[in-house]
C-alpha cells in the first residue's frame, strides 16, 4: 500500500466517523442524561448517568407500548420481506428468461414503481374498499407494493448472470417450470436474496410515513411512531426521546453491521462464473 493510498484511507475513515459514528454517540450520550441536562442538546458528557432509568421509563410508557410496537413492526417486516423475496424472484425470473411484448410492458410498470411517488389519498381509498385500512395485513400489502420494484430489478439483474444451460438441462430431465425455478434457480440466488432481505428489512422496520398514513390506532403502532410519546407542542422529553431513538436504531444497525458484505456481494456478484 502506497503512502497516498494510506492517507486516502485515513481521510475516508475520519469522514465516515464524523458522518456515522458521531451522531450515534450523540444519541447515546443524550439518552443517558437527565431531563434538564438533555434539554440543552449539547455534545457533552452526562452530569448524572440515567441510562438504565431512562430505558425502564421508555419501556413502561403507556403500558409498555414499545413492546407492542416492536411486535407489530416485526410481524410486518417478516411477512412483507418474505413476500418480496418470493414475488421479486419469480417476477425477475420470468422477465429475464421469457422476453415478450407483455414483459416489456410489465418491466415498464416496474420502473414506474421506482420513479412515480405514491399517492396517499387514492391508496387509502383502495385499502378502505378492500377492507384492509387500519390493519396489519393492509400495511404488509403496502410494503410489498412499494418495495417490489426494487426487489424485481435486483433479482432480474442477478438471474441474467445464471447460464440458461441450467434451465435447459433441467427441462430435458423432465422438470416443470416451477421445479426449475425452486430447485435450480432459487438456490443460486442466495447472495441477492440476502441483499433483498437486509435492505428491505431495514427499510420496512424503519418506515415512518406509511404506518402514519395507513395504520392509525394505538393497537397498530410501530416502532417509529412511538417517538411521538415524548414530544409534544409545548414540551419534549429529550432524554426519553433519544433513548427511544436508540432502542429503535440498534436492531437495524446490528443487522447492517453483520450483513453489509452480503449486501455488496448481492448487488455486484454473479451466481455462476466462467
Amino acid at each position: 500500500m502506497t503512502r497516498r493510498q494510506l492517507s486516502t484511507g485515513i481521510v475516508s475513515l475520519a469522514l465516515a466517523s464524523i458522518i456515522f459514528i458521531l451522531p450515534f454517540v450523540f444519541i447515546f450520550l443524550t439518552a443517558a442524561k437527565n431531563r434538564q441536562d438533555a434539554s440543552r442538546l449539547t455534545f457533552t458528557w452526562p452530569v448524572e448517568w440515567q441510562l438504565w432509568e431512562n430505558f425502564l421509563q421508555v419501556l413502561e410508557t403507556r403500558n409498555y407500548l414499545l413492546l407492542l410496537a416492536y411486535f407489530n413492526s416485526t410481524v410486518i417486516t417478516v411477512f412483507a420481506v418474505t413476500l418480496l423475496v418470493l414475488f421479486g424472484a419469480m417476477v425477475g425470473y420470468v422477465l429475464q428468461r421469457r422476453p415478450s411484448r407483455w414483459n416489456k410492458v410489465i418491466y415498464g410498470f416496474v420502473l414506474a414503481g421506482l420513479m412515480i411517488p405514491p399517492a396517499v389519498v387514492p391508496t387509502i381509498w383502495v385499502l378502505q374498499s378492500i377492507g384492509l385500512f387500519k390493519t396489519i395485513t393492509g400495511m404488509i400489502f403496502i410494503q410489498v407494493a412499494y418495495g417490489l420494484a426494487f426487489s424485481v430489478l435486483l433479482f432480474r439483474s442477478f438471474i441474467a448472470a445464471i447460464p440458461r444451460d441450467l434451465d435447459e438441462a433441467a427441462l430435458i430431465d423432465g422438470a416443470t417450470p416451477l421445479q426449475i425455478f425452486f430447485r435450480v434457480i432459487l438456490p443460486l440466488l442466495k447472495p441477492v436474496t440476502v441483499t433483498v432481505i437486509v435492505v428491505q428489512s431495514i427499510t420496512i422496520f424503519n418506515d415512518f410515513t406509511n404506518p402514519l398514513y395507513y395504520l392509525p390506532g394505538r393497537e397498530n403502532v410501530t416502532v417509529q411512531l412511538t417517538l411521538y410519546n415524548f414530544q409534544g407542542q409545548f414540551q419534549t422529553q429529550f432524554n426519553l426521546l433519544f433513548m427511544n431513538i436508540l432502542l429503535v436504531t440498534i436492531p437495524p444497525l446490528i443487522v447492517y453491521i453483520f450483513f453489509n458484505r452480503q449486501i455488496v456481494a448481492g448487488m455486484t456478484a454473479g451466481a455462476v462464473k466462467g
